[in-house]
C-alpha cells in the first residue's frame, strides 16, 4: 500500500533531508520502504519537489495485507516523525495509505455516537408521538437485544472469514436494524391495541393480533431480506460483502419481531399503554385516527384526480435524474480538514494533477521487443499517445536500458511506460480517456509497427474506469433483480398479478422521485457537482425493499377488509386503520436513516438524505394516496386472476 508524505511551507531543504533521515532510522516493521532522499543527488531530489518549491512528496509503502488497525498506526507514527523532524511548516499522509488511515479514524468513534443518537432520536420521537414511556421503550429494548445478537453473530462470522464487512456497512447495519425493529414493533402494537379494545384477557388479545399481523411482517421481512441477498449477485467486491451482511441483519429483525417484540409487549400488557389506556369498548378502531379518516375520504372520493396529482409531483422530480454527475473519488467524501485530502489538494494544486495517480501502459510483443526497432516503434506509439488532449506525457525507458533488454520481462516480450494524464486521475474525463484508449489500442498498435502487440493499463485512473463499468453492470442487473424478486414475492403475497404492477410501478416512481429531489437540493443548496457512484444502488435496494414493506401493510388489510365489504369501503377503512401506524413508522425509519447525515462521511449523509427523504415519500404519499386511490380506480380487478372479493 503507498502512502505519500506531504510536506509544505518548510524553510529549508536540510529539514526535508532530516525527515527522510529520521524516518530511515526508525525501521518500521509495518513500512516496506521509503525515498531515501537524504541520500539522493541534488538532481533526483528535484523530482520530488513542486516547480513552486513549496510542496515536496515523499513516498513510502507499507507491507501488504496489514490490518487497518495497523496502517492507522502506521502512518500515525510516520507523521509524528516527520512532525518533530521538521522545523516548521505541515506534514500529512495521503494516498492509499493515507486514505485508509483516515478511513478508521472517522468510523473509529463514529458509529458509537451514530448508536447513541440513534437511541435518543428514536425514543424522543416514540414519546412525542404515541406520549407513552413505556411504549418508547419497548420498542428499544428489543433492538437493542437484536443489536448485541446481531453485532456478536456477524463478529463471529467475519473472525472465521466467512463474511466481509466493510466500515460503511455498520453504519448502515445500526440504522437498518433499530428502523426495522421499531418499524416492526409499532406494527404489533397497533394491531394488540385493537385487540385489546374487543377483549379483556391480554393473552387472548395478543394471538390475534399476531395472526392479523404475522403474514405481513413475514412479508415484509422476506423482501427486504430477498433484496439484500440479490446483492451478493453483483460483481462488484463491497456491493458483494453488503449482501450477506444486511440479509444477517434482517432475519434477526424478522426473528425478533414475530417472538421477541410480542413476548415483550404481552409480558407489559395494557400498562405498555400508559397514560392512554386502552379499554373495551364499542368505540369503532376506525375513529382513533381522524386525519387519516380525512384522507381516506378524499382518496377514495376522489381517486383519478389523487392518482393525478401524486404521479405528477414524483414524475416532475423524477426528471432530475437524468442530470446526475457521479463521482470516483473517495476523498471527496472525506471532510475537508482530514490529512489525507488536505495533502491530496496540496499535491493538485503544485503538481501537475495527473502525476498523483500516473497509469502504468504495459506494451506486449508476441515476437519481442529486441529487435532493433523496437524501440523506435515503442517511442512512435508513446508519441502518439501524447498527441491526444488528454494525455500530458509519456515517459519511454532510456535508451540504454531497451536495447540492452533491462527494461523489458524476462521474455523480451513485455515493457511498462508510465502516462500521465493531463486531468485529475480521479476525474470522469479521465476515465473516459482511458477507456478510449483502450477501445483505440489495437489501431494505435497496428500503426506503430506493432503487428502482434497488446495494450494494458494499470493504476488507480484504470482501476476507477474498471469500478465505473462493473457499477453500471451491477446497477442494472441488481436493480433488474430485486424488482422481478419482489414483484414475485408479491404477487405470492397479494394472490394477485394485477396489484404488484402498480405497487412496484409506484416504489420505483417514488425512488426516482427521491434520488431526483435529493440531486436538486445537493447541487443547489450544498452546492456539490456530484454524488458518490453507489448512491444509486443502494438507495434503489433499501428505498424499494423497505417502501414494500408499507404497501405490504396496507394491501394486507384492505385485502383482510374486502371479505366484509367492497373495495372501495375496504380501501377507505384500510387507509384509516393503518395510516396512523405506518405513517408513524415511516417518520421513526427516516429519521434513523437521517441520522446518517451527521456522520463525518460525505457518501453517508447523501445516503441518508436519499433514503429518508424516500421513505417519507412512500409513507405518506406513495401508501397513503397513490396506491389507496389506484385500487379504487381499479375495483375488484386488483385481486386477479384471484377470486373476486365482495
Amino acid at each position: 500500500m503507498l502512502g505519500l508524505l506531504v510536506l509544505s511551507g518548510w524553510d529549508k531543504t536540510a529539514d526535508v533531508e532530516a525527515v527522510s533521515e529520521r524516518l530511515a532510522e526508525e525501521d518500521l516493521e509495518a513500512v516496506e520502504g521509503f525515498i531515501p532522499y537524504h541520500q539522493m543527488p541534488d538532481v533526483a531530489q528535484a523530482s520530488f519537489l513542486s516547480d513552486d518549491e513549496n510542496v515536496i512528496m515523499l513516498p513510502f509503502a507499507l507491507v501488504d495485507g496489514l490490518e487497518l488497525d495497523k496502517v492507522e498506526e502506521t502512518v500515525g507514527t510516520v507523521t509524528a516523525v516527520a512532525d518533530e523532524a521538521v522545523a516548521s511548516g505541515e506534514v500529512v499522509v495521503t494516498g492509499p495509505a493515507g486514505i485508509a488511515s483516515d478511513t478508521v479514524a472517522i468510523f473509529g468513534d463514529a458509529n458509537v455516537l451514530l448508536l447513541l443518537g440513534t437511541i435518543a432520536l428514536v425514543f424522543l420521537l416514540l414519546i412525542v408521538i404515541y406520549r407513552s414511556p413505556w411504549l418508547a421503550m419497548i420498542p428499544l429494548v428489543a433492538a437493542l437485544f437484536v443489536y448485541q445478537v446481531t453485532d456478536r453473530l456477524l463478529g463471529l462470522l467475519a473472525s472465521q472469514g466467512w463474511l466481509v464487512i466493510e466500515a460503511q456497512s455498520l453504519s448502515i447495519v445500526m440504522i437498518l436494524l433499530f428502523g426495522a425493529t421499531v418499524d416492526y414493533s409499532l406494527f404489533v402494537f397497533s394491531r394488540f391495541r385493537e385487540e385489546l379494545r374487543q377483549r379483556e384477557d391480554k393473552y387472548e388479545a395478543m394471538p390475534r393480533a399476531v395472526r392479523g399481523v404475522a403474514a405481513p411482517i413475514f412479508f415484509s421481512g422476506a423482501t427486504v431480506f430477498a433484496a439484500m441477498v440479490v446483492l451478493i449477485t453483483a460483481d462488484y467486491g463491497p456491493y458483494q460483502n453488503f449482501g450477506p451482511v444486511f440479509s444477517i441483519t434482517i432475519l434477526m429483525v424478522l426473528a425478533a419481531g414475530l417472538t421477541l417484540v410480542p413476548a415483550l409487549f404481552t409480558a407489559a400488557g395494557r400498562r405498555a399503554f400508559w397514560p392512554k389506556v386502552p379499554k373495551v369498548e364499542s368505540l369503532p378502531e376506525e375513529n382513533q385516527h381522524p386525519f387519516w379518516a380525512r384522507v381516506a375520504r378524499i382518496v377514495t372520493k376522489r381517486p383519478l384526480v389523487t392518482t393525478g396529482l401524486v404521479t405528477a409531483f414524483l414524475v416532475v422530480n423524477a426528471l432530475n435524474v437524468t442530470q446526475v454527475q457521479y463521482s470516483f473519488n473517495l476523498l471527496n467524501s472525506f471532510p475537508d480538514d482530514m490529512d489525507s485530502r488536505v495533502g491530496f489538494e496540496q499535491l493538485e494544486e503544485s503538481f501537475p494533477p495527473g502525476e498523483l495517480a500516473p497509469v502504468t501502459v504495459l506494451l506486449e510483443q508476441e515476437d519481442g521487443l529486441t529487435g532493433e526497432d523496437a524501440l523506435e516503434q515503442t517511442e512512435a506509439l508513446a508519441a502518439m499517445l501524447e498527441e491526444r488532449s488528454d494525455v500530458l506525457n509519456v515517459e519511454v525507458p532510456e535508451a540504454e536500458a531497451f536495447q540492452a533488454g533491462d527494461a523489458l520481462d524476462e521474455s523480451g516480450q513485455a515493457v511498462l511506460l508510465e502516462l500521465i494524464l493531463a486531468q485529475q486521475p480521479y476525474e470522469a474525463e479521465s476515465l473516459d480517456a482511458i477507456e478510449a484508449m483502450r477501445t483505440e489500442a489495437p489501431e494505435l498498435l497496428q500503426t506503430a509497427g506493432f503487428s502482434e502487440g497488446s495494450l494494458s493499463f494499470a493504476g488507480e485512473t484504470a482501476n476507477q474506469a474498471d469500478v465505473r463499468d462493473v457499477n453500471d453492470r451491477d446497477t442494472i442487473t441488481v436493480a433488474a433483480g430485486v424488482t422481478l424478486v419482489l414483484f414475485i414475492m408479491l404477487a405470492w403475497q397479494t394472490r394477485s398479478l394485477v396489484a404488484p404492477i402498480y405497487m412496484m410501478s409506484t416504489i420505483l416512481l417514488s425512488y426516482l422521485s427521491a434520488l431526483g429531489i435529493g440531486w436538486f437540493f445537493f447541487t443547489t443548496v450544498l452546492e456539490f457537482d456530484a454524488i458518490s457512484y453507489r448512491i444509486p444502488l443502494y438507495s434503489f435496494v433499501f428505498l424499494v425493499a423497505l417502501g414494500v414493506d408499507y404497501n405490504i401493510m396496507l394491501m394486507s388489510r384492505i385485502r383482510e377488509e374486502t371479505r366484509h365489504a367492497a373495495t372501495k369501503e375496504a380501501v377507505r377503512r384500510g387507509v384509516t386503520l393503518t395510516g396512523g401506524v405506518i405513517s408513524s413508522a415511516g417518520v421513526i425509519l427516516a429519521a434513523t436513516f437521517g441520522v446518517l447525515t451527521t456522520m463525518p462521511m460525505m457518501e453517508l449523509y447523501m445516503f441518508g438524505f436519499v433514503v429518508g427523504l424516500g421513505i417519507l415519500i412512500d409513507a405518506f404519499l406513495v401508501r397513503g394516496m397513490l396506491v389507496p386511490a389506484i385500487a379504487v380506480l381499479l375495483g375488484h380487478r386488483n385481486w386477479w386472476p384471484g377470486k373476486r372479493q365482495t
